[in-house]
């Protein structure tokens, strides 16, 4: 098992900052991908970002959305994940869930989210 606690949400103004984190606990020795979702009221849960990590080197993909503007990494050493958001817009208004799972099988554990509030 792996448990995700996601933090850093919060309210900010259009062309803001902020930074999330996602602590995991557990099994996560056995997790190499871990991510970001997110899902707006009314819409799909979508992908923001995903680190595929291994023991020699690292990968990232990006949502077109935020491509440019949002920032996936990963501290081993304290099991955390981040995202840097930046120029962040009113349509980055979602509930941010932290995701890890294998690559061969997708995000299997999913942290409870924390919403992000972007105003105009």
């Amino acid at each position: 098992q792996v448990q995700l606690v996601e933090s850093g949400g919060g309210l900010v103004q259009a062309g803001g900052s902020l930074r999330l984190s996602c602590a995991a606990s557990g099994r996560v020795f056995s997790m190499n991908i871990m991510g970001w979702y997110r899902q707006a009221p009314g819409k799909q849960r979508e992908m923001v970002a995903v680190i595929r990590s291994s023991s020699t080197s690292s990968f990232t993909i990006y949502g077109d959305s935020v491509k440019g503007r949002f920032t996936i990494s990963r501290d081993n050493a304290k099991n955390t994940v981040y995202l840097q958001m930046n120029s962040l817009k009113p349509e980055d208004t979602a509930v941010y869930y932290c995701g890890a799972g294998r690559w061969e099988k997708g995000i299997e554990y999913w942290g409870k989210g924390t919403l992000v509030t972007i105003s105009s």
